[in-house]
């Protein structure tokens, strides 16, 4: 009797641990959010700006401004496509040998978050426009196993380079202007509001700062 309740007694201790480092790990691979409330930005050196959601300030709050490209499935993509959506974008071109086969990636975690969530969106812009055409970027949408959740978009080259750089800055080159002839390549992942503000730059190198782009915009989704 008593070596049975011995082997009870280390039955009970070893499950005891057991969950107890279950617990250590699920909580080590989650990150939440490092803040209530995100912040807003509205210039190049992406300095937060604490701003209440329903301050008068954010009426004249510097926004992604309308714009039109043709995505992977040869649909037209506008404002209008992420009306009401969070949304994530980024800048790649599908024949980069270098950084955007990792951004690819590590954008996958967001489209495995939100897969069953549609108020949550994906837009990569390519930034060879003239290479990347509907056909090119479907074939890479079928090869990277790329979801309806997330647009791959071609377009005017002018505009996708005035977008990426004057409207989500993703360019870190502060004062150093650029022209269409200098080639827009970031490893930055932007992440938009419903209504069209920016609330987070993120490296898209980085799985760590991918994760923290989840947490946050599980927190967006809460204001």
């Amino acid at each position: 009797m008593k070596k049975l309740k011995n082997v009870k007694a280390y039955s009970i201790l070893f499950f005891t641990a057991l969950l107890i480092f279950s617990c250590k790990k699920q909580k080590k691979n989650t990150l939440s959010s490092r803040v209530e409330a995100l912040p807003y930005y509205n210039e190049a050196s992406f300095t937060p700006k604490w701003i209440a959601s329903n301050d008068k300030e954010l009426k004249d709050f510097h926004k992604i401004p309308d714009f039109e490209f043709t995505n992977q499935h040869g649909e037209q993509v506008t404002q209008d496509t992420f009306k009401n959506k969070i949304y994530v974008t980024d800048f790649f071109f599908t024949t980069c040998p270098g950084i955007c086969p990792l951004m690819t990636k590590n954008m996958h975690l967001v489209q495995e978050a939100f897969k069953e969530d549609n108020s949550v969106l994906m837009l990569s812009h390519s930034v060879t426009p003239s290479i990347d055409s509907v056909a090119q970027l479907k074939n890479y949408a079928i090869e990277k196993n790329i979801g309806n959740n997330w647009h791959l978009v071609t377009g005017k080259k002018q505009e996708i380079y005035d977008l990426g750089r004057s409207s989500y800055f993703v360019e870190n080159d502060l004062g150093e202007p650029k022209g269409i002839d200098d080639f827009l390549h970031t490893e930055n992942f932007i992440l938009i509001d419903k209504n069209k503000h920016i609330r987070g730059i993120y490296n898209g190198l980085n799985k760590n700062s991918v994760k923290q782009l989840i947490a946050d915009i599980k927190t967006l989704q809460k204001s």
